[in-house]
C-alpha cells in the first residue's frame, strides 16, 4: 500500500527516505493497556488432527494464494488456511486495489507467472490501466494523465493498474480450486506444529476449536511472520517512523462519484485543491486525497496513513479500525460539500481487512538489502522487481530471502520475508508477494516431493519449474 506519487527517488537524507506522504503520528502513544501481570494456566489437551498433506500454506493473501496454486500445479496435496471468507489478502479484503508497478522504467513487465495469469482473467470492465504500448512512455501528457491515475511516476508510464476486487476474488478462488487446492475459510493459523527442531504443520483456531493440519513443508503467509515467529526463528522489526511502510489504516470505497470530474479540478486547479486539502485537514485532522478506482464511479481511499501503532498489538489494530472508520464518514461529509463529482457520493465498503504494512520481517539465509539495488543478479534468483526509481536497476529477489536462517520445514514469502527497511518499502507490494508467492510454493513442492528441507531444494530445478510455470527470471 505505497502511495507512489509521495516517491522522491531517494533525494531526501540520503536516499533513505522514499515515500513522503503524510504520516499521521498516533495521538497518545501510551493508550496501550498495560500488563497486568496476571497469568492462567491452560490445561493440557489432545488437539483434533485436521489433514494431513504435502504442503500447508498459512495465509490466502497474495503470496499464500500464489505459494498454493503453484504448489498444487505441482502435484503435492496442498492445503491453504484463510481466516477470512476470501482470497486475496489485502488486495481483494483490503482494498489495495491499486496494483503497484509491475514493469520496468523501461516498460518491461518483469512480474509475470501466476500474477500475469490472475490479472489476464479478470473481464475488461473490472480493470483499469494504460494499454500495454504505453508502458515505458516518457511522453509528457500521456504520463500527466496517468500520473492522476496512479499509473505513472517520475514522467514514465507502468503498468500498475486498479482492479474490481470482487472479480479478483473469483478469479483467485477458481485458480486455486481448478489447481487442486484444498482451501478451508474461517480458519486463523495459530500456533506452528514443532517436531525436531523444524515445522510440521500448524494449529488453526475456528468454531471447531483448536485442530492441526500436518505438513511436510509449511508456508508461513500470515504476513506478519505469525508462525515463524512463535516458532523461534530470528527476525528484525525496525521501522523508520518517518517513512510510511511501517503505517497501518483501513481503506473505502465511495461509490456515485464522478472522477473524472474530481481528476480535472485536481489537475486544472490545483490551487483549490490544495486549499480544499488544507481545509480537510484543519477541520477533520487527517485527511486524505481520493485516489482513481477500476470504474469512473467509484472512488478509492487508501486511508490516513497512522503512524505509532503495531501491527501485532490486539488494542492498536482495535484503534486504528475505529478511528479510520471514524475518519471515513468525516471526508464523506467533507467530499460531498465542498469536491467536485462528489455531491452525490455514498459509503459503498470499508474494507474487512485492516490495511497493515509491516510487522516482522525474517532473517533470512539471504537478506535483500539497499546494496541489492545495484543490478546484481542472485545466484538464487526466483524472480525479479521492479526498482523504487529509473536511477536504479530492477531487484533480484532470492530464494534465500524465504529461508529461515536455521528453521527447517518453513518458507516465508511475501511482506514479512528477508530484507532492509528500506527494500521493503517495495517488496512487501502485491505483484512482489504474488512473486515470492509462486516461489515458496514451487520450493515448498519440491520439497515435499523429495523428502527434504526447503534449504535443500536444487536452485537449478526451483529455477526451471518457476520459468515453465511463466516466471520471469534473469534470460526469460
Amino acid at each position: 500500500m505505497v502511495d507512489s506519487s509521495g516517491a522522491d527517488g531517494g533525494a531526501s537524507e540520503g536516499g533513505r527516505l522514499f515515500f513522503r506522504s503524510e504520516v499521521f503520528a498516533a495521538r497518545d502513544p501510551t493508550r496501550r493497556r498495560p500488563d497486568t501481570g496476571r497469568t492462567l494456566r491452560e490445561a493440557a489437551r489432545d488437539i483434533p488432527v485436521h489433514a494431513a498433506c504435502d504442503v500447508l500454506v498459512v495465509g490466502g493473501g497474495p503470496a499464500g494464494w500464489a505459494a498454493a496454486v503453484a504448489s498444487a500445479r505441482l502435484g503435492a496435496r496442498t492445503m491453504l488456511l484463510e481466516r477470512h471468507n476470501h482470497l486475496g489478502g489485502l488486495s481483494t479484503g483490503g482494498l489495495v486495489v491499486w496494483i503497484d508497478r509491475m514493469t520496468g522504467w523501461d516498460g518491461t513487465l518483469l512480474i509475470r507467472g501466476l500474477a500475469e495469469e490472475l490479472l489476464a482473467r479478470l473481464p475488461a470492465d473490472a480493470m483499469a490501466g494504460p494499454a500495454r504500448e504505453a508502458w515505458g512512455s516518457r511522453d509528457a501528457a500521456t504520463a500527466a494523465w496517468w500520473a492522476l491515475r496512479t499509473a505513472a511516476f517520475h514522467g514514465i508510464v507502468t503498468h500498475s493498474p486498479t482492479v474490481c476486487p470482487e472479480h479478483l476474488k473469483a478469479a483467485s478462488l477458481e485458480m486455486a480450486l481448478e489447481a487442486g487446492v484444498d482451501i478451508v475459510f474461517h480458519a486463523w493459523g495459530a500456533e506452528p506444529v514443532l517436531a525436531e527442531g523444524g515445522v510440521a504443520g500448524a494449529i488453526f483456531e475456528s468454531k471447531q476449536g483448536r485442530r492441526a493440519v500436518l505438513a511436510k513443508v509449511t508456508v508461513d503467509a500470515t504476513g506478519d511472520g505469525d508462525l515463524y515467529a512463535r516458532a523461534g526463528a530470528a527476525f528484525a522489526d525496525d521501522i523508520d517512523a518517518r517513512d510510511i511502510h511501517h503505517c497501518l489504516n483501513t481503506a473505502w470505497v465511495f461509490g456515485g462519484v464522478d472522477m473524472p470530474r474530481y481528476l480535472g479540478w485536481r489537475a486544472e486547479r490545483p490551487d483549490e485543491f490544495a486549499e480544499f486539502m488544507r481545509r480537510g485537514k484543519q477541520a477533520v485532522g487527517f485527511f486524505d486525497k481520493a485516489f482513481a478506482s477500476w470504474r469512473d464511479d467509484v472512488a478509492l481511499f487508501m486511508g490516513p496513513r497512522l503512524s505509532g501503532y503495531s501491527a501485532v498489538a490486539v488494542d492498536d489494530l482495535s484503534e486504528v479500525e475505529v478511528l479510520s472508520h471514524r475518519l471515513m464518514m468525516r471526508h464523506l461529509e467533507r467530499y460531498r460539500a465542498e469536491a467536485p463529482g462528489f455531491g452525490g457520493a455514498f459509503p459503498m465498503l470499508s474494507a474487512p481487512q485492516l490495511g497493515v504494512r509491516h510487522a516482522r520481517r525474517l532473517s533470512g539465509v539471504a537478506n535483500v538489502t539497499r546494496d541489492w539495488w545495484d543490478g546484481r543478479i542472485a545466484p538464487d534468483e526466483i524472480g525479479i522487481s521492479p526498482s523504487l526509481a529509473p536511477r536504479f536497476a530492477p531487484v533480484s529477489v532470492p530464494y534465500g530471502a524465504l529461508v529461515p536462517v536455521e528453521l527447517d520445514g518453513l518458507l516465508a514469502p511475501g511482506r514479512h520475508l528477508a530484507c532492509d527497511a528500506t527494500s521493503h518499502s517495495f517488496l512487501r507490494e502485491i505483484p512482489q508477494c504474488w512473486l515470492t508467492g509462486q516461489a515458496a510454493g514451487v520450493a515448498a513442492a519440491l520439497a515435499a516431493s523429495r523428502g527434504i528441507p526447503p534449504r535443500a531444494v536444487a536452485v537449478t530445478e526451483l529455477q526451471g519449474a518457476l520459468r515453465r510455470q511463466g516466471a520471469k527470471l534473469r534470460g526469460t
